[in-house]
């Protein structure tokens, strides 16, 4: 079966209870569980994990890589500061997406610069939780 993996950084454990107009009002599990139903419709499976830490997101991305077909990240802060991150995702050879919930680029300064993105194949910022249906159907197809 086709297994996209999705990773999310620190603080995406939270959506629910954080600042509900940038992140909205739903749990990640929900989040979860609705793209998990859209994958299996499709014939794929998706795996997913969320971490407070660099080092975790890192070692969880190198130890799918194998059974990955592509990922979906949101590192969350580490986007703006990571490069561990960065390189880690320069190092596979498989389509990366990254998402953010809302428009980090209309937001703090700080928050314009993604590093990480820059590695990545697609970006897709500031359409809530759409934003990761969008990068999960352009994994399927």
């Amino acid at each position: 079966m086709n297994r996209i993996v999705m990773i999310n950084g620190p603080n995406l454990n939270w959506l629910g209870r954080r600042d509900e107009k940038h992140y909205g009002k739903n749990s990640l599990q929900e989040l979860e569980d609705e793209l998990s139903e859209i994958a299996r419709d499709n014939g794929c499976e998706l795996l997913s994990f969320q971490t407070n830490s660099e080092g975790e997101f890192i070692d969880f991305l190198q130890k799918n890589y194998s059974q990955a077909i592509g990922y979906i990240i949101n590192p969350g802060a580490y986007s703006h500061t990571s490069l561990a991150i960065m390189d880690a995702i320069l190092s596979i050879d498989k389509q990366v997406i990254e998402v953010h919930l809302s428009n980090v680029t209309s937001r703090e300064e700080i928050r314009q610069n993604l590093l990480t993105a820059s590695a990545c194949d697609g970006l897709i910022i500031g359409f809530g939780r759409e934003g990761y249906k969008l990068a999960l159907k352009s994994l399927i197809n």
